[in-house]
Parts: structure tokens; sequence; C-alpha cells
């Protein structure tokens, strides 16, 4: 999946297969969508870091594309790149000291499967979503394909929520996957690429069995028919300083800021690389923050245009500051608060001075919050954000609720309106995050010290990914 929140956990997936196992070298296929220049910087910062021979980046050609006016242009751009993974395959096994065993693609690129058929090679489906986000799928796309239900039906007859073995609270509809619950082609989409991960030869989930266990007892369950699952996460690029050389000032100036502030007392609020809201919406954030009295770290970007191809490209930076903000906000908060527009997200969340996280709650900052024992108040925008924010707050306690149901998904519905989060909202919000003896931070920093022993020798995330290499081993063509 050409989209950074992809990219790195699978690019630290390949590092671990490789650390693992001496006789693994791995070819990395990256797609590039040609409307999209985020994530270049990225990968050619990738491309230098990787220097053993073991493992090697294959930059598949952009592919000449229309405008995307609806989400089924990611379809026709994958179909455009499968001749282009037949390529790579076909130099693979032409090859006399390689064999290929396995291939092993982002569930949102599995339509690969039809070219890895030819060559007779075993398909891995790897999720960078969480083993709840991942059972759920499964379970809406058997309800369509295999029982012929209506799912928006469903959820209507059961006054809007469902019970699923994977939760122990009923799920409302309104923190479901938009993707999955709009009557399109984009539906039938998913649900084709949910169909083929059932096929596979394994689900590799980015999670760990002591944060999901409910959800990955689904996935035993041998009634459901799922293929072998390996929870190795948390998958996290903790080695190097993020960013690329263009933001080596704004990196230097944002630690070198929070070394100057005390433990635990900022706030960190960062809504990840599609994030951003409108102007009204940030004005509240600002007077929430001004009245909460807490130091603040604040990752303000400028929404993009309401069509697809502009949130396709993501927001960026204000130049102007002043005109999107509360008159005199800048200089009454200068003591306390600092803005930025990008910020090194893992780098300010390991850093001893923050104590708080406000989140869109994508998969990759949970697992980086709760790596550093970091709290969040949940702020979903898009995608399986939703679910993955109900989970913390409702079925797991790691979290403080702003919202777990706020959307802000054009690429579903160009349309989509929320009442704005007020500044009082986020006032009591950040108050409670910021509490520094309360349940929620004490749950925090006893999963931190969990998620950390899952990745060492004999620890759950290591022993699973032992089993996911036994079995690529036992299935080689």
């Amino acid at each position: 999946m050409p989209i950074i929140g992809h990219i790195v956990p699978m690019v630290e997936l390949a590092k671990l297969l490789l650390e693992r196992h001496p006789h693994i070298s791995i070819t990395l296929l990256l797609l590039k969508l040609p409307y999209d220049s985020s994530v270049d910087s990225h990968t050619n910062s990738l491309s230098h870091s990787l220097v053993t021979p073991r493992i090697r980046l294959v930059h598949l050609p952009p592919q000449s594309l229309q405008p995307p006016q609806s989400l089924t242009f990611f379809a026709n751009f994958l179909q455009l790149h499968k001749l282009l993974v037949r390529d790579v395959l076909a130099e693979l096994t032409r090859s006399d000291s390689i064999r290929l065993a396995a291939f092993v693609a982002d569930m949102a690129c599995s339509a690969v499967n039809d070219v890895t058929d030819q060559f007779g090679v075993p398909l891995y489906v790897f999720f960078t979503c969480g083993a709840v986000c991942a059972d759920i799928l499964l379970h809406m796309q058997r309800l369509h394909d295999e029982e012929g239900v209506d799912f928006l039906g469903e959820l209507s007859d059961s006054g809007g929520e469902l019970k699923l073995a994977s939760m122990a609270n009923p799920v409302p509809a309104r923190v479901w996957p938009a993707l999955a619950t709009v009557k399109d082609a984009a539906r039938t989409m998913l649900f084709a690429d949910v169909l083929r991960t059932r096929k596979s030869k394994g689900i590799i989930i980015n999670t760990f069995e002591e944060l999901e266990s409910r959800a990955l007892q689904c996935f035993y369950n041998v009634a459901i028919e799922s293929p072998p699952v390996y929870p190795v996460g948390p998958l996290l690029n903790l080695n190097g300083r993020a960013g690329d050389a263009d933001q080596s000032h704004e990196y230097e100036d944002i630690m070198g800021w929070l070394e100057g502030q005390p433990p635990s007392s900022v706030v960190f609020l960062c809504f990840g690389s599609m994030g951003s809201f409108d102007e009204d919406q940030v004005r509240e954030i600002a007077r929430g923050l001004e009245r909460s009295r807490q130091r603040f770290l604040w990752s303000l970007r400028r929404p993009p245009m309401k069509d697809l191809l502009a949130t396709a490209r993501g927001p960026t930076n204000y130049e102007n500051l002043e005109g999107v903000l509360p008159e005199g906000f800048v200089d009454r908060t200068a003591e306390i608060g600092k803005i930025t527009g990008w910020a090194p997200q893992l780098d300010v969340l390991a850093h001893k001075a923050v104590g708080g996280f406000v989140s869109h709650c994508g998969w990759n900052s949970i697992l980086e919050s709760i790596w550093h024992g970091v709290p969040i108040a949940t702020w979903p925008l898009y995608s399986e954000q939703q679910l993955n924010a109900f989970e913390l707050v409702r079925e797991l306690g790691l979290a403080t609720e702003i919202r777990v149901d706020y959307r802000k998904d054009y690429l579903i519905d160009a349309n989509n309106t929320n009442d704005l989060v007020t500044a009082e909202e986020i006032r009591r919000a950040v108050e409670s995050l910021m509490e520094q003896e309360n349940e929620v931070r004490r749950k925090v920093k006893r999963m931190s010290e969990v998620c950390r022993k899952a990745v060492v020798d004999s620890g759950s995330s290591y022993s699973s990914l032992g089993r996911l290499i036994d079995d690529i081993f036992q299935n080689l063509p």
C-alpha cells in the first residue's frame, strides 16, 4: 500500500524476518500513487538506510491514470501494476540461487494474488490495522457473501449495534469502518480483498497477544475457517530519526523546545499524515488548550480542498497561523505552547516531557503511544479510526475520550459534516488526560511494559514470528 502508515510496518516486518533467519532475503515492491509525492522523501530515505544486500527495494514505475473520481481508482491502480509485479516475480524465479518462498501483500493490495497464483507462490496477507478491525472485516464479508445478509439492514434491525465475539461490548454502527457500510463499488472491492485474505496461507497482524487477546481468539477458533494468524507487533521504527534532510531544522527546533519542559507536562496534538480541521474547529481547539492551561505541542495542518484528488494528496502547512487562530492566542500561550506543521511523532512520544497524546487513533499511533507509555485522548477522523477509538476507550480502558465517533472521511462522503467539538469538551478531556494519577495512565504504563516484553526472546510476538517463519518454510512451493 503506497501510504506511509502502511509502508513503515511492512519494512519493519521485513527487518525482523532478516534478523530471525540467516537464509531469508527479501524484495520489497513499492508502488507509487501518481498524484501523491508525500511518500517520496520517506522511501528515498528508506532506500539509503537499508544497507544489507539481503533486502532489496524495487520501485515499480508509476502508471498513467486519470485523476481519481471515486475510491474504485485504487482498484484500477492495482490492476495496472499486476504486470509489473509479474515481471519482478518472473525475474526472481529465473535465478538458480533464489527460491521464491512466499509473497506477503498488504491487505489492500491482495488483488495481486492473481499473479502469485501463476507462479505457485503462497500468499500471506498483512494487516496494518489491529486484530479487532481484521476480525470485523472478515465477519462483515462472511455476512455479505456467504449468508446474503444486508449489513446496513442488520445494523438497523439491531438498534444500530452488533454483538461480536471479538468485543465484550456491543459495537455501535457509528464506529464501524465507513468503507464497509456504503453500498457502492468500493465496498465490493473491500470484500473481495477480505475474501482473498480467507484463501491465503496466513494472516499477519501488527498487534500483540496481550493487547487484543479476545479478538485473536476469534481467529484461533477453527469454526470460522480462518487461515493461521500471526500477531507480530508492535512493528515500530525505533532506530533512526524521523523526517528527512529538509525537515532537520524543524526537528531540532521541536526537540529543543521539549528539552526545556518539565517531565510529563506536555500534551501533544497530532492527527497523522492526513489529519486536519476546518478553521472553526481549529479555533475551538485553541480555546480549549488555552483554558486547560496545559503545556502543549500542536501539529497543525491546513485541510485540502474537499475533492478526492486534493484529499488524497493530504493537508499542507499554514503560511500564516495568526489568520486561523483566535486573536492573540500565539502571544498569550508563548510560554507554554508550541505550534508546528510537521512533527516527528515517534520521537516526540519518546520524550520525557510528553505526558499525553491527542490522537486520530491511527493504529500505528496507538502502538507508538502504548510502547512509550503515553495515554491517548481519542479524536478519530477516517478509515477504521472510530473503531480503534471505541476499542481503546470502551474495551481496553487505555484512553480518554474526546470523541469515539467523530468522522471526517471525505474519501467516503464529500458532504460529511460533524458538530464542532467544543472548547469546553477539549478542555475537560485534556485536563483529564494530563492527570498524573489516574487509572488510564496506570493501565497504559502497565501495557507499555507488556508490549516491550512481547517482542523479545520468548515473548508472544517473538514466538509468533518464529511460527510464521517455520510455516513459510513448510509451505515452500
